[in-house]
């Protein structure tokens, strides 16, 4: 899987990992519709730990199409209230 984090650059990320970014992407959008900043800070924090630990950096030379797209590590709540709806950014 390949996950972009806006600003940063693209990741692949191994299959293994998939599900869970799309658990804490789905916990994500509960913690914000429920206006639970504090929540989705610290789930937005391991969704980025997640790509940036597991994931291998991909270089700018590199062109490939991103499966995922996450927004920039400095997302405001408001922001994420515009984001994080629905299926989340990762539709199951």
């Amino acid at each position: 899987m390949i996950v972009r984090i806006a600003g940063e650059g693209q990741f692949e990320l191994p299959d293994s990992d998939a599900d869970r970014l799309n658990e804490l992407d789905n916990r994500a959008v509960s913690a914000v519709e429920q206006g639970d900043e504090t929540g989705f800070r610290e789930l937005w924090s391991q969704m980025l730990e997640l790509v940036a630990a597991d994931g291998k950096e991909l270089g700018d030379d590199e062109l490939v199409e991103s499966h995922v797209i996450l927004p920039p590590r400095d997302i405001s709540f408001s922001e994420a209230q515009d984001e994080f709806t629905g299926e989340g950014l990762i539709p199951d």
